[in-house]
């Protein structure tokens, strides 16, 4: 079982974000900080977060745009005072974007744009706050690895497995899919490096969900609270063999 003190979920305004947030707070266990930022927490589309944190104290909005290095940095500052020298459990880098193109019509600047938010975005993050994750895997009793004592939570998706290209009939979006086949990458590459201080990395596809960002009616498709809840028990059943590992909402191991 998942058993957090403190989480942070990047791009919590809205869909997957907002209810990762919504399901924690409302656990019985449920976190004593729970750290939910987007890029405008004043603007319409966090209306319902805010929501959230007036009826719930361990609620904390932070602004971060995290395709800017100085926003980042200093959101990694106010956390570190909020926890008052303890660290923090889970990072869970949510917020991305995704581009509709075709082969032909994907340009340079569209890539470069998806790309600074779905994988230099979680790069940065990760780094900004590896600090505080070290300090919680340092502070826990806890052998091993657990998403409840030290872990980065990268959300990817299928739709980036070089093996199985899901819904590609539907959608090329290649900025998209090449954004999360290099996030996986990334998450290798910290499953290993920070293998040592015991920091858990995983890769996340959420499932076929109905948000926002992917409005359209398709197969086995999943509301986003269904979602949700089976990434929360996925997270809470994770350990040490699993870190570095690309898995569903399910939990099931996905081909790169």
């Amino acid at each position: 079982m998942l058993n957090v003190r403190s989480v942070l979920v990047t791009g919590s305004n809205r869909g997957i974000g907002l209810e990762l947030v919504r399901q924690l707070v409302g656990k019985r266990n449920a976190p004593e900080w729970v750290f939910a930022t987007c890029r405008d927490p004043e603007g319409p589309r966090a209306q319902d977060l805010k929501n959230l944190a007036e009826k719930y104290r361990s609620v904390k909005i932070l602004p971060m745009d995290i395709s800017d290095p100085s926003n980042v940095k200093a959101a990694a500052a106010t956390v570190t005072d909020h926890l008052q020298g303890a660290g923090l459990n889970l990072l869970i880098n949510n917020a991305g974007i995704a581009k509709p193109s075709t082969l032909e019509s994907e340009t340079a600047e569209d890539m470069s744009e998806v790309y600074k938010s779905n994988v230099i975005g979680p790069m940065m993050v990760s780094q900004a706050f590896l600090p505080l994750l070290r300090k919680a895997s340092q502070e826990s009793p806890q052998k091993g690895m657990s998403c409840s004592k030290a872990a980065i939570v990268n959300m990817s998706s299928e739709a980036g497995s070089i093996t199985n290209l899901l819904v590609w009939d539907l959608g090329h979006v290649i900025s998209y899919r090449c954004s999360k086949a290099a996030l996986n990458m990334l998450t290798r590459c910290q499953s290993l490096g920070w293998a040592k201080d015991e920091i858990l990395s995983i890769a996340l596809h959420p499932g076929v969900v109905k948000t926002e960002m992917v409005p359209l009616e398709l197969p086995g498709q999943s509301t986003v609270d269904e979602s949700v809840q089976g990434i929360l028990n996925t997270l809470g059943s994770l350990c040490e063999k699993d870190s570095g590992n690309f898995v569903n909402w399910e939990g099931a191991i996905l081909p790169w």
